[in-house]
């Protein structure tokens, strides 16, 4: 139904700023009927980190970054969701306007600052839905004014571990004054080993995942990868919003500060997960984010290594209609190339990809 609404219902949401858009479709959502997910075509299923995904498309952090409407995102027919991200305490964010729409580039730029309801709200929301079915996680990161950012994760994983699938530990946010400092190889060896000690104290079987920015340079992604191989982590989220500006943009809101997602990412980030799983091969599951917009991004994800894909930018222009069409073209690509499974074609093209991407 609401695939079917979109067309008409878009012309009146972009007639709105984007953040008050955005706040009105969550609020409808976080109110419909509980449903189960939709029946997937069984050769979308992926199993990775122990879990099986029906299929590989997933909501990224960032749209729903309080928990308010898991299951109904999940009703949309994505494979997995992510919220978040979430702060310890309750902060509101940088100044408003702080997103903006790039309809010319079929981008978005935002700059919220990890605004967040705190780790007690989001904690009693996933609580709420324990039991629940389809596969949750949670992206997590630091308040602004944190004296210990690291403590801040720990916070996050001990009061939430157990109640998703995963956790992603975010810090390539733009956004965040020095949180991509924390990619520091010597920083980054200590936080994940402290994030990871938590999930254990915990007793859960919470995945612990890393998300990294689209900007660093080779030799950080060496670093990186080689130091998420030695903590354990489970799986690579690549990437986060870049803060270069594409010579190409043309809107005018490409002036704007903050993190730019969307088509303009897709090459950068489909470059930089393709080097990525150069470095771990099959060792590490790697999720494709950035510009995917249709099945032949998401199809060109997966040849470059990632396993699972996100989106969310492409759902401003696009609608949840996407996620479908996304779903539909993914399979009728195994038909016509006579593969059974996905698995047999991630990573195929990365060799190539990492070059011209």
């Amino acid at each position: 139904m609401l695939q079917a609404v979109f067309p008409f219902v878009r012309p009146l949401l972009h007639a709105l700023d984007p953040e008050t858009a955005h706040t009105l479709t969550l609020g409808g959502l976080s109110r419909l009927p509980l449903r189960d997910p939709p029946a997937d075509d069984p050769r979308l299923r992926v199993t990775v980190m122990s879990r099986t995904f029906p299929n590989p498309v997933g909501l990224a952090a960032g749209f729903d970054k309080g928990a308010q409407a898991p299951d109904a995102l999940l009703g949309l027919g994505f494979g997995f969701v992510e919220v978040g991200g979430v702060v310890p305490r309750p902060q509101p964010g940088n100044p408003r306007p702080r997103v903006f729409r790039l309809p010319e580039d079929g981008a978005v730029i935002n700059r919220f600052g990890l605004n967040s309801e705190g780790l007690a709200v989001v904690r009693a929301r996933l609580e709420a839905r324990r039991g629940r079915p389809g596969i949750v996680g949670v992206n997590i990161g630091a308040n602004k004014e944190a004296t210990d950012r690291l403590a801040d994760y720990v916070a996050c994983t001990k009061g939430l571990a157990g109640l998703v699938d995963f956790i992603t530990v975010n810090v390539s946010s733009p956004n965040t004054p020095g949180l991509r400092d924390l990619q520091g190889e010597a920083f980054l060896d200590d936080l994940l080993a402290r994030v990871v000690a938590a999930r254990d104290e915990a007793g859960a079987g919470t995945a612990v995942l890393l998300k990294i920015a689209p900007d660093i340079g080779l030799d950080g992604l060496d670093a990186m990868t080689a130091t998420a191989r030695r903590r354990g982590i489970d799986a690579l989220v690549v990437s986060n919003t870049t803060v270069a500006r594409p010579a190409s943009l043309r809107a005018a809101a490409k002036a704007e500060t903050g993190g730019l997602s969307g088509r303009p990412l897709f090459s950068p980030a489909t470059r930089l997960l393709a080097e990525t799983y150069l470095r771990v091969g099959t060792a590490l599951p790697l999720i494709g984010v950035g510009g995917v917009d249709s099945a032949e991004a998401a199809w060109t994800k997966i040849r470059a290594g990632a396993s699972l894909v996100q989106l969310y930018s492409a759902l401003v222009y696009a609608g949840p209609g996407l996620v479908r069409d996304i779903k539909a073209g993914l399979v009728e690509r195994m038909e016509a190339e006579g593969v059974p499974s996905l698995a047999g074609i991630v990573g195929r093209d990365a060799a190539d990809l990492a070059t011209s991407a």
